[in-house]
């Protein structure tokens, strides 16, 4: 089965719900004599969705410690960048349980709620409050989609990994989203800019570290390519 068929563009989860089941969500075939669990297109899509948003939110909560001002956002991106490796390790298990490679199917694409590279471009050359407000409002989108996701793979998923992973990962962005919504209210109002820094070797290194991380081409540029299926 080719999985680029299934892969859809995703303005929400019902949106990807919807448009799999006019393309039929059919079960994955699994080779060799041994039983395992049945990952639907649904399931699969979804894995391969969640890896790229979720390497993506890890790249940028990397940047906080030496962007940061605010020992409160440095604390919480600390905490979210390890439950987004977490994340990420089940995430993968999931997949080679599935026995679906990982095709990159959405290789160049700045998802609906995905860190674009041009956020984590800007948020390298930037500190203090105006990374402050880059981070803050990309992981908020990241944890609305998400959730929405999530939403999306436990009401139309099949296999119980992923599904319960899902939910896994919905609780630990809804709990992401309280604690940073607690700081966002706790924060003065700001009436100037941050320092933004000369972009420079570092953040050109950094821009095809993270493209090459999140395309898997190395030294890819970012897309900029609307979303769309891939055929």
């Amino acid at each position: 089965m080719q999985l680029r068929r299934h892969i859809l563009t995703v303005w929400s989860a019902c949106a990807m719900v919807v448009a799999m089941s006019a393309v039929g969500c059919t079960s994955q075939p699994r080779a060799g004599a041994s039983p395992g669990p049945v990952f639907n297109a649904t399931d699969t899509a979804w894995i391969l969705l969640m890896i790229p948003m979720t390497e993506r939110a890890q790249s940028l909560t990397d940047l906080a410690p030496s962007r940061t001002a605010d020992p409160g956002l440095a604390e919480l991106a600390a905490k979210t960048g390890s439950t987004l490796r977490g994340d990420l390790r089940r995430l993968r298990a999931v997949l080679r349980l599935s026995g679906v490679p990982d095709t990159r199917p959405h290789e160049g694409h700045d998802m609906p709620g995905m860190v674009s590279l041009g956020t984590l471009e800007k948020a390298a050359a930037t500190n203090g409050q105006a990374f402050d407000r880059i981070l803050v409002d990309a992981l908020r989108a990241d944890f609305t989609q998400s959730r929405l996701l999530c939403a999306g793979e436990q009401t139309h998923g099949q296999a119980d990994e992923a599904t319960e992973l899902a939910a896994a990962i919905a609780r630990n962005t809804a709990e992401q989203t309280s604690r940073l919504d607690k700081l966002r209210a706790a924060q003065p109002a700001t009436s100037g800019e941050g320092t933004t820094v000369e972009p420079g070797p570092g953040a050109s290194e950094a821009r095809t570290s993270i493209a090459s991380r999140t395309t898997g081409t190395q030294g890819a540029g970012p897309g900029r390519e609307p979303p769309r299926m891939r055929g």
